[in-house]
């Protein structure tokens, strides 16, 4: 399974370390209008379909990342990017595309909608909700 991220920036650098983390991607690849890392524009997102099966939007605008994520959906499995030493209780809920930041905590309950990102070491405690496209 090959794994494409939209946005070569800082988030998008913290996400390929926490997908290369987990080992279930056999390829990781960004889209980005303005990095050297890309192997293509953001808008080229068609073009790779054949040969990516998953793709993350890895850009911190909510606004922007809502928009790619249902252009994107069509194409590709959206997944959830959690890394390997967060924590996510087994009776929370979690939407797509969501990142969950290293040492996160999403506590007994909790509903994190898509297109979320929890940051690094941030705590989500027991029976909250965070809405769509949310940063934590």
């Amino acid at each position: 399974m090959n794994l494409l991220i939209i946005g070569a920036g800082s988030h998008g650098k913290v996400v390929k370390e926490a997908a290369e983390a987990l080992k279930i991607y056999n390829r990781i690849d960004f889209l980005d209008d303005n990095s050297d890392l890309a192997i293509g524009r953001v808008d080229e997102y068609k073009k790779f379909s054949n040969d990516y099966q998953c793709a993350f939007i890895a850009i911190g605008n909510a606004e922007v990342r809502c928009e790619l994520v249902q252009k994107l959906s069509e194409l590709y499995n959206i997944p959830s990017i959690i890394h390997p030493t967060a924590y996510v209780s087994s009776s929370a809920q979690l939407g797509s595309g969501c990142y969950v930041g290293a040492k996160a905590v999403i506590n007994t309950n909790s509903a994190i909608n898509d297109g979320c990102i929890i940051s690094i070491g941030a705590l989500v405690d027991h029976d909250c909700v965070v809405g769509e496209y949310s940063l934590c």
